[in-house]
Formats: C-alpha cells, sequence, structure tokens
C-alpha cells in the first residue's frame, strides 16, 4: 500500500500545481501579447505603405530607406540587435508624415516657411507614435532624430556631432541616398554617380563620414549584383 500523504505534503502538491498553472499562464499571456505587439508593427507598417500610397513620387520609399539602413548597419558591424532597430527606424522613419496635409507632401515648388513649419514636425509626430510599443523601445529616438546632422543644421532639435545617434547617421545617409534617386514633384531622380558625389561631398560635415564610406560599398555592391 501507498504510504499516506501528510497534510504538509499535500500542501505543498497543492502549491506546486498551482505554481506551474500561473507559470503556464503567464507564458500564455507573454505569448498572446508578444502577437499583438507584432500586429500592431505590422498595422504601422501598413501606415506607412498607405501614406506613401498616396504619392506615386514617394512610394516605397521607406521600405528602401529601412532595407538599405539594415544592410548599412550591418557593415559597419554592429549588434545584431541594433541592425534590426535600425532596420525598423528606417521602415518607419517617415511614419510622421500622417499629420502633414497632402497639399504639401506632394507640393511641386520650394516650401514656404509655413510649410517647413509642419513638414519638420513629422519626426517628431513619428516618435509619438511609435514610444508606446514596448518592442518598439528605443526606435522612437531613431525615429525623432533622423534628420539631425553633424554639423547641426537639422531638425527637430539640432543636435550636432556625436550628440546625433549612431543609428539616425546611418539612417540619414539611406534616406538621402532613396530621395536623390527617386523622382520627386519638383525634380527627377538623380543617377547613382551624382548621387554618391553629393554624399561624399557632405561627408564629415553634415553625414558622417565613415557611414557615407560604408554606405559606398554596400550600394556598390548591389548596383554590381544588377549589372551582372
Amino acid at each position: 500500500m501507498d504510504a499516506p500523504v501528510d497534510g504538509a505534503d499535500l500542501d505543498y502538491q497543492r502549491l506546486s500545481a498551482a505554481y506551474q498553472q500561473s507559470l503556464r499562464y503567464a507564458q500564455d499571456v507573454r505569448r498572446l501579447y508578444q502577437q499583438l505587439q507584432r500586429s500592431m508593427y505590422q498595422s504601422l507598417v501598413g501606415l506607412c505603405a498607405a501614406i506613401e500610397a498616396k504619392d506615386a513620387y514617394t512610394r516605397g520609399h521607406s521600405e528602401r530607406v529601412g532595407a538599405w539602413s539594415r544592410r548599412l548597419a550591418e557593415r559597419l558591424g554592429l549588434r545584431a540587435d541594433d541592425v534590426e532597430r535600425i532596420g525598423q527606424a528606417g521602415l518607419l522613419h517617415d511614419i510622421g508624415k500622417i499629420g502633414v496635409p497632402e497639399s504639401v507632401l506632394r507640393k511641386r515648388g520650394a516650401l514656404d516657411d509655413d510649410e517647413w513649419e509642419v513638414m519638420r514636425r513629422h519626426p517628431l509626430v513619428g516618435a509619438q507614435i511609435v514610444a508606446p510599443f514596448e518592442m518598439l523601445a528605443g526606435i522612437d529616438t531613431l525615429i525623432r532624430h533622423h534628420h539631425e546632422r553633424l554639423d547641426g543644421s537639422g531638425y527637430p532639435d539640432g543636435l550636432r556631432g556625436d550628440a546625433v545617434p549612431l543609428g539616425c547617421r546611418v539612417i540619414a545617409v539611406a534616406d538621402v541616398y532613396d530621395a536623390l534617386t527617386s523622382d520627386r514633384p519638383y525634380r527627377s531622380a538623380w543617377s547613382h554617380d551624382r548621387a554618391m558625389a553629393l554624399l561624399f561631398e557632405q561627408a564629415g560635415r553634415v553625414l558622417e563620414a565613415h557611414v557615407v564610406s560604408a554606405f559606398a560599398d554596400v550600394v556598390g555592391d548591389v548596383v554590381a549584383r544588377r549589372a551582372v
């Protein structure tokens, strides 16, 4: 016959069973939370695509900037989590343009002072949109500062030098290149060589020099593969 179970052992078994059940419940809740976060991230990506779909000139811009940013971060030898964060920020960098009127986004001529004031707010709006999402921690900072420049001429905070996060310096190079090599309402797309010439001209003054050099290697590899 089995030995009788005393009260202490029975209490322990019950406590252990309750703990295991609570642990499984916590794991289920965490899994559901992660699924929800992923769904929300996909919704944000969809929002970016919807913004760009309104304008044939910018369609695909965020996707390309995200891809260039990720490749560039990898070429610079950054940690895998930083590469992922920079790639995501590049993909979402213009999400704040949801708050910019189409009349401003699609204007063929130069923006006036009031329109520039509206446009310069889009990094702030974008940072506010992604800030509540735990899985996007730190990406709000990269979105907020992706238009900052080494010489302090950028926006919204006029950061200068090393105060500009490295991830933002990476995204800036990818963003400028893709903008230059894409058609815009006010000009035709530049050639690869012309765009790279401007990046090198701004390297060390407006853009990070070693990031521009690394980008030249990355984009050069892609251009070479396409030529084969």
